[in-house]
């Protein structure tokens, strides 16, 4: 399943920016950093550390935003 992370606010997309990948909104931090990280075991505020240009707002938003869409009905 593949999230629509275009009504996300802290995100954002360009082709001149990491071949296009999702990043945090004024960062060059790519959004799977935070899904690899936290699934390699790391906390949010280790995350926060090592990625400073990333707001915990940011990561929280990103986080609600992919949960919310394991709630949406399945495109048919």
């Amino acid at each position: 399943m593949a999230i629509n992370w275009n009504q996300c606010e802290s995100v954002t997309r360009d082709p001149a920016v990491l071949s296009g990948a999702w990043v945090f909104r004024g960062t060059r931090v790519p959004v799977r950093s935070l899904f690899e990280n936290l699934e390699d075991g790391a906390t949010i505020d280790a995350y926060l550390e090592w990625f400073p240009g990333v707001s915990r707002t940011q990561a929280e938003q990103v986080l609600e935003h992919a949960a919310a869409s394991l709630s949406e009905p399945a495109a048919s």
